[in-house]
């Protein structure tokens, strides 16, 4: 009997990390792996030599848990920045979203996710208890909640806020120029400048 060709092992791993990364199927992996090795030899390395710089050097914020490659992050370690005013948001992505607007120059606490029991996540899963933990320590004296407009930020931003109040701090909600069910990091300046502006009182 003929052997079988069987595809090399290491590209088989290659196409099995692939796998395992969000949105990407076997078909897919297959396709970045192989294009990968048909790349020149120095593009290759350098695709591989910076997700190592990433895996390296970039880390959490111990503050606000944003992505940086400093501790605190250049927002936290801004003195320039507003100190009385915190965006609650759930991920990284999200900030960024609000920074490129270029009118909030407050605070930022990401909680790295939103909650949502039926996949799993609780709250002691996110980075509330540390929001909890700034709001006592600081200056904090509004709290403006920009969880995503869809079910799980809803639970997360009605949990927070009963959270909060009792620390005596302005809790509020973007407004609703956000369309229900989407993400806040795909909003469009406008949009998600309005929904700065007009947001309410939880």
């Amino acid at each position: 009997m003929a052997s079988r060709n069987k595809i090399p092992e290491t590209l088989e791993r290659v196409c099995d990390e692939f796998s395992k990364l969000p949105g990407i199927g076997k078909k897919t992996a297959s396709r970045l792996a192989f294009y990968i090795m048909n790349l020149p030899r120095e593009e290759a390395l350098r695709l591989s030599e910076s997700i190592e710089a990433l895996v390296e050097n970039v880390r959490f914020c111990s503050k606000c848990f944003n992505i940086t490659e400093s501790d605190p992050c250049p927002v936290c370690s801004d003195p320039g920045r507003d100190q009385e005013v915190m965006v609650v948001v759930e991920e990284p992505n999200d900030m960024f979203a609000i920074e490129d607007i270029g009118e909030y120059h407050g605070l930022y606490h990401i909680l790295g996710g939103a909650i949502a029991p039926l996949d799993g996540v609780e709250p002691e899963d996110l980075h509330i208890r540390e929001l909890i933990e700034r709001i006592r320590e600081g200056t904090i004296r509004e709290v403006i909640i920009a969880t995503n407009p869809n079910a799980e930020g809803d639970v997360t931003s009605v949990y927070i806020s009963k959270l909060l109040k009792p620390l005596g701090v302005k809790v509020t909600r973007i407004a609703r120029g956000l369309p229900t069910g989407s993400d806040l990091e795909f909003a469009d300046k406008t949009t998600l400048k309005k929904a700065l502006e007009g947001r309410t009182e939880e």
